[in-house]
This record gives structure tokens, sequence and C-alpha cells, in this order.
């Protein structure tokens, strides 16, 4: 099922920070995915330290439960992003990485939420996914 998103011309341009202000999905398998971090398949933090790392891994590991799921990044409808102690200027990292996931692609509603910190010291990031996909 391919991803509806939801701009509104009278609201100001969400797309350039790394998300639409609505996603619209019909009927379908909704598929809700654990926040995904930096870990590789054996349990290693990967890029403890670089932010951009993290995110990478963090992408590619969303992107190995989507496919086990029968579902791709086009198919996300909303992401939830946990940064450890954010500011604004890990905004452009964060915004390329999301870019990367989506291809291009206008990205699906985020909400970004700056955070203490997570499950274990080395984590900056966490992302959470929910994806629809046809019957």
């Amino acid at each position: 099922m391919s991803r509806k998103t939801l701009n509104p011309d009278s609201m100001y341009p969400a797309v350039p920070f790394g998300f639409s202000h609505a996603t619209i999905s019909e009927g379908g398998r909704t598929i809700h995915c654990a926040g995904q971090v930096a870990w590789d398949a054996q349990g290693n933090v990967v890029g403890a330290g670089d932010l951009a790392a993290q995110i990478a891994q963090s992408f590619q590991n969303l992107k190995d439960v989507l496919a086990a799921a029968g579902a791709t990044p086009d198919d996300v409808v909303r992401i939830r992003t946990y940064v450890v102690n954010h500011s604004p200027d890990k905004l452009a990292v964060i915004g390329a990485g999301i870019g990367a996931f989506f291809g291009g692609t206008t990205p699906p509603a985020n909400t970004l939420i700056g955070v203490q910190c997570l499950a274990l010291p080395d984590f900056l990031i966490e992302i959470e996914a929910t994806a629809v996909v046809s019957n």
C-alpha cells in the first residue's frame, strides 16, 4: 500500500524537517514496529558517539523488520524519533537520515521527542514505526 501524505498549504512546510503533517491510510494490515536502535545482528552498538551512524543502523534495522512483515519504507505511515539530549543542531543529520530511508519521497508523519536517555547509555536515537500494507 502506498502512503498518502497531507501537507496543507495553510500550514508551515514540514517536509524540510523530515515529516508530513498527516499520513492517510485506508484498510489493510497494520504493522507496529518496536523502537529500533543501533544494534547490529550480534547485539553490538554501531556508531557509539556518532549520531549519523546510529541513525543509519536504526533505519537498517527498521527496514529489516518491515521486510520480515512484508512491508517496505513506502508502507510506513508514522514514525516516532527519540533523540538523546536533543538540540536544534542535530536536526540536519536526523533529517538527512530520514530522507535517505524514505528514498527522497515525502516522509510520513513524525514526532521527534527529546529524551534524557534510552535503554542503554550508548544509544543516541531510537526510531519507532507504524506501517500499513494491503490485505
